[in-house]
């Protein structure tokens, strides 16, 4: 079976992950500058660095459907830029999943593969898409909603170890990404964290940077460009999350639904 993601972020990752462990050939496409924070575990990391390995799994850029073809066909999920997934009409997936988590349906047709699935809100299943899985935290969450859509974005982080805000580490400003601290450093609350357009960054809380963007990109000032965990627990920064993959099992469980 042929999935076709849009979106290679930290949940479209995840969602990958799940796909290629149940046998599914997986092509991602990303957009020329990713923003994913948590890119350690983000197949978009392969745009920039031509592979990504995330745990067992690993993502190669490419930049055709005959390379896209070669790479799965190997075992691994191919990567392209693509920013409207135009791919699709070669690669004719049995799949599609938007996975871009844009909060708003940015170019996704039910028409576009026998099996639509887009992730969070901004989609109504049965006129976007077929299936909507849901990616708020708690007791829906990975949930299949086969009638209407995902509840409503909060605009407030989800709890992570006790702290939902403070874990944000934001742009302070526009221009240039310059990152101080690194994925896996511990750092202290007030600590300088990054610099953007040249304004410093700081810490609002103390733990471990489980996400930070790449050097160089430009941001505007709001723009979350990292991620602060209270457990600071290393591994955390490397794995995979529980939010990523419950929402990769709620897609396969649409997929199953779908009985294609």
């Amino acid at each position: 079976m042929k999935v076709l993601i849009k979106g290679a972020g930290d949940l479209a990752t995840g969602i990958a992950y799940e796909c290629w462990l149940a046998g599914y050939e997986v092509l991602m496409t990303e957009i020329e500058i990713p923003l994913a924070v948590r890119r350690a575990v983000s197949f978009s990391r392969a745009v920039y660095e031509g592979e990504a390995k995330v745990e067992d799994a690993t993502g190669v850029l490419v930049h055709s459907i005959e390379e896209a073809l070669k790479v799965t066909e190997a075992g691994n999920i191919a990567v392209i830029v693509d920013e409207h997934a135009d791919i699709r009409k070669e690669y004719r997936p049995d799949v599609l999943v938007d996975g871009i988590m844009a909060k708003k349906n940015v170019g996704t047709s039910i028409e576009d593969a026998p099996v639509v699935v887009a992730i969070g809100p901004g989609f109504e299943a049965g006129a976007d898409c077929h299936y909507v899985v849901e990616t708020q935290r708690g007791s829906t969450l990975g949930h299949v909603i086969r009638e209407g859509g995902a509840l409503p974005n909060t605009g407030v982080p989800g709890e992570v170890g006790g702290y939902t805000r403070e874990r944000l580490i934001q742009a302070s400003a526009n221009g240039r990404m310059e990152p101080v601290a690194r994925i896996a450093d511990v750092v202290e609350k007030g600590q300088i964290v990054a610099r953007t357009g040249g304004v410093p960054v700081y810490a609002q809380m103390s733990g471990i940077v489980r996400g930070m963007l790449q050097e160089g990109v430009e941001v505007t000032k709001g723009l979350k460009i990292g991620d602060i965990d209270a457990r600071e627990v290393e591994a955390y920064c490397y794995q995979i999350s529980d939010k990523a993959r419950r929402i990769g099992q709620g897609v396969l469980e649409a997929i199953s639904s779908a009985r294609i």
